[in-house]
């Protein structure tokens, strides 16, 4: 089998005859921009400025020579604007506050403030207040939350549905020449359509729109799912809608091409518990979340992507009810979520995209030959009868050693090879 055709596979809860490998394919598999030099240059790989393809988490692309490397088997397709409302586009050099060189769009437009932290502005106009904020101790953007001061007299879902509009002609013929640059590839297809996603705490500030209305704070929008439930299903309910529409225009311009739709990184869980009880999201989220799995598999051969981190195996049944196919990033150290009770309970029923190897403590701190025996076993338990692609738990971030990424990539090769 080529890389597509083991990914298949796997959706289908086949054995692929190998573990299927994903870096990059999404803005929550991916690696830091400076693991990804560290990459390169422990493999001695021609060394230049790496292009940012999420400039929010500052990830890295990674080349067709590192991905033969590392045996990657997925590639993802892009929107248009990244996270800040930029057109990812004629690139220039940017130096980063640990003394990387690196690639960023060109109309991406920064400012240095007062405590020597970087500044970013939306849609890369310097006239409105900036958007996110990068410590310059920091290896990533923070959300500026930017929210007017709320009257609940005057509380407007509109305001909240500013962002999510039909396609315009430049998005339909982005995704036309994205969708023809990759139709002779022999890997999978994941496609981040944008517009999908139900109430996604990184989406919510709208770091992308230079003055956003409505309910933008985090904490804000978190308590409003439980005291303003008629207001977010209006909300969802609109967005469904528009999301409907065009998930329809996408599919004429992309048919069969892609292999997997990337739904939403709304996360439910923290480390222990969950932000949302089965029956909350049961009744607020499943319905229209369902209408857009429901379309997809009527309408199209594409799997459906979850993102959710956290402990949030009491969901697993709501989200497969809710007609997910995928679940990632899978948080194999959140409470509930051993990777053997996950495959014995759910491992016919959804994919697990993810869960490789611990990020939080194994990665970063663990020795090269404990990161080797957790991949190994964690593919052994996720890996059978396929249901399984390899990632990490989430990205891999800036200061990981390289010989732990190294060791990671050596056990996928020990199992492939």
């Amino acid at each position: 089998m080529n890389s597509r055709q083991s990914l298949k596979a796997s959706l289908k809860h086949k054995d692929p005859g190998k573990i299927v490998v994903d870096f990059g394919s999404t803005a929550v598999t991916g690696m830091h921009v400076l693991a990804v030099e560290n990459l390169r240059k422990y493999y001695a790989l021609p060394l230049k400025p790496i292009k940012i393809v999420d400039p929010y988490q500052m990830l890295g692309e990674i080349e067709t020579d590192l991905a033969e490397i590392i045996g990657i088997d997925v590639i993802g397709v892009l929107s248009r604007n990244n996270m800040f409302g930029v057109e990812n586009k004629g690139y220039r050099e940017f130096k980063t506050f640990w003394g990387q060189v690196v690639l960023i769009p060109e109309k991406l437009v920064t400012s240095v403030d007062k405590n020597g932290d970087l500044l970013v502005y939306p849609e890369g106009d310097i006239s409105a207040a900036p958007c996110a904020k990068m410590p310059r101790s920091g290896y990533f953007f923070d959300s500026i939350i930017r929210q007017h001061p709320i009257d609940e007299s005057r509380l407007n879902p509109e305001d909240n549905l500013e962002e999510f509009k039909l396609m315009g002609p430049e998005d339909i013929e982005h995704w036309k020449k994205t969708i023809d640059q990759i139709k002779e590839s022999d890997k999978g297809i994941v496609t981040n359509l944008g517009g999908l996603a139900l109430g996604d705490i990184a989406l919510v500030p709208a770091l992308f729109l230079k003055d956003p209305k409505g309910i933008r704070d985090i904490s804000e929008w978190y308590m409003s799912t439980l005291i303003r439930q008629d207001y977010v299903h209006e909300v969802f309910r609109r967005q469904t809608e528009i999301a409907l529409k065009n998930l329809e225009i996408f599919h004429q311009i992309a048919g069969d091409r892609i292999d997997v739709i990337n739904i939403c990184g709304t996360d439910f869980g923290t480390q222990d518990s969950l932000f949302c009880d089965p029956d909350t999201f049961d009744a607020l989220y499943a319905p229209y979340y369902k209408l857009m799995n429901d379309w997809i598999h009527k309408n199209t051969t594409w799997k459906t992507f979850k993102h959710s981190c956290g402990a949030v195996e009491p969901l697993i049944r709501n989200f497969i009810n809710a007609g997910f196919d995928i679940l990632n990033p899978v948080q194999i150290n959140a409470v509930g979520m051993e990777p053997g009770k996950l495959k014995e309970k759910y491992g016919d029923q959804i994919l697990f995209w993810g869960g490789g190897v611990d990020t939080q403590k194994m990665l970063p701190f663990g020795k090269p030959e404990n990161i080797r025996e957790q991949v190994l076993r964690n593919c052994e338990i996720f890996g059978k009868n396929g249901g399984f692609v390899f990632n990490t738990v989430h990205n891999i971030q800036a200061n990981v050693p390289v010989e732990n990424i190294v060791a990671m990539i050596n056990a996928l090769h020990e199992i492939n090879n």
